[in-house]
């Protein structure tokens, strides 16, 4: 990985956290892709680490803390987004988070579960070179994991 500060790579991961979610909202809200639920939660992480980012900058105390707040919060977005992954491709089933309510007793739940359009999680809306975003998130996921790794190892260098 190329030796920059500290502080450019903090800079790196901020810059990257906000453009995916510009990226992600742009692709819902003006090319019109609804998302399911597991591409929707595949976001936290991004707004998480713009907050932790924020408060690094105005706490820089905690530099350590907060460096093993951003690994873990990319080990979360790894993991969904492995899991989304296995959904899309077959090898694991659809969980509830996916599943729409099918259990519908009443004229009114039928007529709302209408109005409530969901998307399964299995079912990939957008693909940039034949790969859904999902993918993309797993790279670029594992790539914020080691910066923030390489933040943490020169977070615990400058205290030597």
């Amino acid at each position: 990985m190329i030796n920059l500060k500290k502080e450019n790579y903090l800079q790196v991961l901020f810059i990257l956290s906000f453009l995916i979610l510009g990226i992600a909202l742009i692709i819902e809200y003006v090319f019109g892709y609804q998302p399911c639920n597991l591409c929707k939660i595949e976001r936290i992480p991004y707004g998480l680490s713009i907050l932790v980012l924020i408060l690094n900058y105005i706490f820089k105390k905690d530099a350590n803390f907060y460096s093993v707040l951003l690994m873990l919060i990319f080990s979360f977005s790894i993991i969904i987004s492995f899991y989304h992954f296995g959904i899309e491709q077959g090898i694991i089933d659809e969980s509830s988070i996916c599943a729409s309510d099918l259990n519908l007793i009443t004229k009114d739940e039928i007529l709302n579960s209408l109005r409530q359009f969901t998307i399964s999680c299995k079912d990939v809306a957008f693909k940039i070179f034949g790969l859904s975003l999902t993918t993309y998130n797993i790279f670029i996921s594992i790539f914020m994991f080691f910066i923030s790794k390489k933040i943490y190892s020169l977070s615990n260098d400058i205290k030597k």
